[in-house]
């Protein structure tokens, strides 16, 4: 990121209300800019309270990145929100917590508000829910900038874009005018991390800052915050991808049930990591290396076994379950354009076989899962399942085979009812031929099935790890008894450990019950992991697809070699090594 004119530094400390500000002041070289000690955070009060972080110390200098990792739930996420004053109401912070010296707890909320963005920006985690889904996506990112009076409104659109076009976001003047929910997910958050860049902070707070994002924007948006480094701004980057975090960071935090059990240099906690906590989660990391073998011991299987991605494809002169032909989507966008999404899209998937569907943001996987599953109709093209029609019928011919076809998406907790129980989740999915009487012994089936308790049933999604509602959404999926299960990004928002689990239930369920996946995913690790096969697209066209050991191993297109070129070095490095 190219650093703001010195006119618009003058503009920002002026605006600031410099003077005031009680954390304004040099900084000292070589000392953290921002230090924790014996930090602790509870909620709740007296038998109910609960102690999420449990009394840890690092800091973090300028020109330096500290990556704190962890499994969901270890307290790194409350940690970043304590660091910006964001724990939320009922929430006690104990332990001394300093900023450019200055002690945080000491801040009012209006003080807070005049450094917020302009001197420590936060890139949240889950951009469909942390952008207003009614207000477009450039005056979500000029909110920072009117707030702190950077320049007349003209000015603060070119920033807009110029924002945008740094983060990767293609035709940045016309997506500036879109509205979030009109974005792909990998969109989405690159305008979030624009926003949070916007006022260029001293300090950046990322969580999970790429996520949702293909390996060629996420070695954009890395290379973008290596450049904030060597401008000496200091960076706190909460992660479950050790694979970014290894070229990022120079320091790493391992947190475990709210403590750091593990802290050090990058290549030393990775490398050599002596905690077993650490090493497990090094374990978890799908690769090529991991092809056809467990990569968590939740089920009591010894890490390492044999699972179902091991067993041979299907055999080639079978016929094919589903066939798409053709596929063709178009649409038009707000500036008028009509562009192909989808461009002649064509591919077949046999039964027991997982189709890995690989892309970067935009270039028409989602849409082409979308066709498949029958809720979005081609222009042109038609998908054949049995090889009898299937998109080309109306809804009402469809309805009675539409079972055949499930689905598991990215964000289980937005598409579920918020309102509704897990037993109602699940209920509502099961088909008509269900009886009242027979209805609670699938659903008790059902949870068996993905590894939950009946204790669940009760339960509501908001009071559902991460992990367990993906578990429930394949429970849903499974309910009408599909043969094909389209899979959307279904471990993005996953960290390694459970992901690594979720991939273990999908295998497992695939030799138990004959599934066929169409497996969608911009990681690449994950894909080489579970697929059979693999296409590749890329501006709604398919430019490669065959055998996933020859299409990673010897990629034929310039475009996948692109792709494979921009994966992280661990994931690399650890199949060398032969972990």
């Amino acid at each position: 990121m190219t650093a703001p004119a010195q006119s618009d530094k003058n503009l920002l400390i002026a605006s600031a209300e410099h003077d005031q500000n009680p954390l304004s002041g040099p900084e000292q070289p070589g000392k953290s800019l921002l230090a924790a000690t014996d930090l602790r955070v509870t909620f709740g009060s007296g038998h109910l309270a609960r102690e999420v972080v449990g009394g840890i110390s690092f800091g973090v200098r300028p020109g330096e990145c500290l990556a704190i990792v962890g499994q969901s739930g270890s307290g790194k996420s409350v940690t970043a929100r304590t660091l910006i004053g964001l724990t939320g109401d009922g929430s006690q912070v104990s332990g001394r917590l300093e900023f450019d010296g200055r002690d945080l707890a000491t801040l009012t909320e209006r003080q807070w508000r005049l450094i917020r963005g302009a001197r420590i920006g936060f890139i949240l985690q889950d951009a469909l829910v942390s952008l207003d889904a009614v207000r477009p996506v450039g005056r979500e990112i000029a909110e920072p900038l009117r707030l702190h009076r950077y320049g007349p409104a003209a000015v603060r659109r070119a920033r807009v874009i110029e924002l945008l076009r740094q983060v990767g976001v293609p035709e940045p003047e016309m997506r500036s005018r879109q509205l979030p929910g009109e974005l792909s997910g990998g969109l989405r958050q690159r305008a979030l991390i624009a926003t949070a860049i916007a006022l260029d902070p001293q300090l950046l707070i990322a969580d999970e800052p790429t996520t949702a994002l293909d390996v060629t924007i996420q070695a954009q948006i890395l290379g973008l915050l290596e450049e904030s480094k060597r401008r000496d701004r200091a960076l706190i980057v909460i992660s479950h991808d050790l694979a970014v975090v290894g070229r990022l960071a120079d320091r790493v935090a391992v947190m475990r049930d709210g403590l750091i059990v593990e802290q050090g240099a990058t290549a030393d906690i990775l490398g050599r990591p002596q905690h077993p906590y650490t090493q497990s989660l090094l374990d978890a990391i799908p690769s090529a290396h991991s092809r056809g073998t467990r990569l968590s011991d939740s089920s009591g299987a010894a890490r390492g076994a044999v699972t179902a991605a091991a067993r041979p494809a299907a055999p080639t002169g079978q016929a094919p379950l589903l066939v798409a032909d053709g596929l063709v989507k178009r649409y038009k966008g707000p500036d008028g354009k009509v562009r192909t999404v989808v461009d002649k899209v064509s591919f077949e998937l046999r039964q027991g076989e997982t189709l890995g569907v690989v892309g970067e943001s935009g270039s028409g996987k989602t849409t082409t899962g979308r066709i498949v599953l029958a809720v979005t109709r081609p222009d042109e093209g038609e998908v054949r399942l049995h090889g009898q029609p299937w998109t080309s019928l109306s809804e009402r011919q469809r309805r009675a085979r539409r079972q055949h076809v499930g689905v598991v998406y990215q964000d289980p907790l937005s598409s579920f009812d918020p309102r509704w129980t897990v037993r109602r989740i699940l209920s509502d999915a099961l088909p008509a031929a269900y009886a009242n009487g027979s209805r609670p012994a699938r659903i008790g089936e059902l949870l068996q099935q993905v590894g939950l308790s009946d204790d669940m049933l009760d339960r509501r999604p908001l009071l559902l790890s991460g992990g367990q509602r993906q578990r429930v959404a394949i429970a849903r999926a499974l309910a009408p008894e599909p043969e094909i299960i389209v899979c959307d990004e279904p471990v993005s928002a996953l960290d390694v450990s459970i992901q690594a689990q979720v991939l273990d239930l999908f295998a497992d369920l695939q030799d138990q019950l004959g599934l066929s996946y169409i497996f969608i995913s911009h990681d690449l690790g994950v894909i080489h992991h579970m697929s059979d096969r693999v296409v590749v697209m890329t501006h709604g066209r398919i430019v490669e697809q065959g055998d996933a050991d020859a299409i990673f191993s010897h990629p034929a297109h310039p475009y996948t070699q692109r792709l494979l070129a921009s994966l992280p070095q661990l994931s690399l490095q650890s199949e060398l090594s032969g972990r």
